[in-house]
């Protein structure tokens, strides 16, 4: 190792963007990873760019009060939850620091309240799905690589190791779903071990286990939808027969065959091995039914205490026309619909519609309308004419943020609220200081979906300004 690259006695000043920590080193930041604030550190420089450096901890000179234990033996190499050696309660500030930042920072946006953050109710086994990848060799560790130790290879199970898109990190454990997730997935790696099933190699495109996904909801019910790279019924019988038979909690088996170059399968068939092919989840007396490409938020609790924000900061009475803008499946616009005289949305994806329909007739809501199309294009002049003008909107799209069209539209519109829920406090400060040309930002909250990630949504309501 080369120590002209490490620098000593580096104070760890604040949380970063992706999971990082910031330090000075001279005038020049640097992005640290696995620090937390108040940590005095050692730091191996690993990228030098003109405006700032990455580095990794050489030796710790002195622990942060900040610091806490890492419940999961794979932290440091599995990129899922780079915050979880900081206490929570640092979690939440730091996030609550990253909206306000960004808002006051980048948009210059002027903000009435600013909401205390809501936590997430669990900050362990809160996820309701998980995507993994088998491949025909294990990822081994930084410090299993420097042992010098001869390593029997073997196959994985579990997630890609972070910026290896053909690297896998083998997983008996993980604390983001609760059980029986660590329990499936490793049977389903002992029998396809048991019984010689090719695992995938991402770089020849070769073998028959692809990916495997598991689904919950507060229900009690699960799916399990395995993706295969061929077509064969007894390497089929010999994972999922077990499985069916050991697992009662499954409600639904499924599988596809996919022999493309990547993981989608959205353009696939999807085939029932045993059960239904949906599961249903629960929120406020509403049924939502999730088939195995349903889009759903990954935690179903936290999911109902982000809807009820929206809803409220809406000021719903009863009488209201209300435009559900990036709508998914429906659920919001569904969620605000009995506070509502009529919801509509938009959409792009035309399975998500597909879906929102449905859980609008499972729930006999006869007054939400739902359609796909690109947002620039459906969300026009005519279609308010035909759909009827809203008094409300709420917004929640992409991590990119709205598309100029759209905000040009709502500006046009005038209408008297708007709730603007994103994923990306960063566009979402352009968006809104785009649309304080009208309308103040009267409230603020932050959400935290993802606890031990960086990751933070915000809603904000806008008003429009008296003129």
């Amino acid at each position: 190792m080369a120590r002209d690259k490490v620098v000593r006695d580096v104070v760890i000043e604040e949380m970063a963007a992706e999971g990082k920590a910031l330090a000075r080193i001279g005038e020049v930041v640097t992005f640290v990873e696995g620090v937390v604030p108040g940590d005095v550190v050692d730091v191996l420089i690993t990228k030098k760019r003109k405006n700032y450096w990455e580095g990794r901890p050489y030796r710790f000179v002195s622990y942060s009060e900040k610091r806490a234990d890492a419940r999961c033996c794979y932290f440091g190499v599995c990129g899922g939850c780079k915050w979880q050696h900081l206490d929570y309660a640092d979690q939440l500030a730091f996030k609550e620091k990253q909206v306000k930042d960004a808002l006051q920072r980048i948009g210059k946006v002027s903000v009435g309240e600013w909401l205390p953050i809501m936590g997430s109710q669990e900050v362990f086994h809160y996820r309701n799905r998980l995507d993994f990848s088998f491949a025909d060799k294990r990822w081994l560790t930084r410090e299993e690589v420097e042992s010098g130790t001869d390593i029997a290879e073997r196959p994985a199970l579990g997630f890609h190791v972070p910026g290896r898109w053909d690297k896998v990190l083998d997983v008996e454990e993980c604390h983001l779903q609760p059980e029986p997730s660590n329990a499936i997935r490793n049977r389903v790696r002992e029998l396809a071990m048991g019984h010689n099933i090719p695992f995938f190699d991402p770089v020849s495109q070769k073998g028959h286990l692809r990916n495997l996904t598991l689904r919950n909801t507060t229900t009690g019910q699960w799916m399990l939808l395995l993706s295969v790279g061929s077509d064969s019924p007894k390497w089929r019988d010999a994972v999922l027969g077990p499985i069916v038979r050991e697992f009662p909690q499954l409600t639904s088996v499924m599988y596809v065959v996919n022999t493309k170059a990547n993981d989608t399968i959205y353009d696939l068939d999807i085939k029932v091995y045993a059960g239904q092919d949906h599961i249903m989840e629960e929120m406020e007396g509403l049924r939502f039914k999730i088939g195995p490409k349903s889009f759903f938020q990954t935690n179903g609790k936290q999911a109902e205490e982000l809807y009820k924000v929206a809803r409220d900061l809406a000021g719903l009475t009863g009488n209201e026309t209300v435009y559900d803008l990036y709508t998914g499946t429906g659920t919001i616009a569904l969620y605000v619909s009995k506070k509502a005289k009529k919801v509509v949305g938009i959409e792009q994806v035309e399975a998500a519609i597909e879906d929102a329909k449905l859980n609008a007739s499972l729930n006999g809501i006869g007054h939400a309308s739902f359609h796909a199309g690109d947002m620039k294009d459906i969300f026009t002049p005519e279609f308010i004419a035909r759909e009827g003008r809203p008094d409300v909107i709420i917004t929640d799209p992409p991590r990119a943020g709205m598309h100029g069209d759209v905000v040009h539209r709502l500006l046009e519109l005038a209408v008297p609220r708007i709730v603007y829920v994103s994923c990306n406090p960063a566009t979402q400060a352009r968006d809104l200081q785009l649309l304080s040309a009208q309308y103040d930002v009267v409230k603020v909250r932050p959400v935290d979906m993802f606890p031990h990630t960086h990751h933070v949504e915000n809603v904000a309501l806008l008003e429009l300004r008296a003129l």
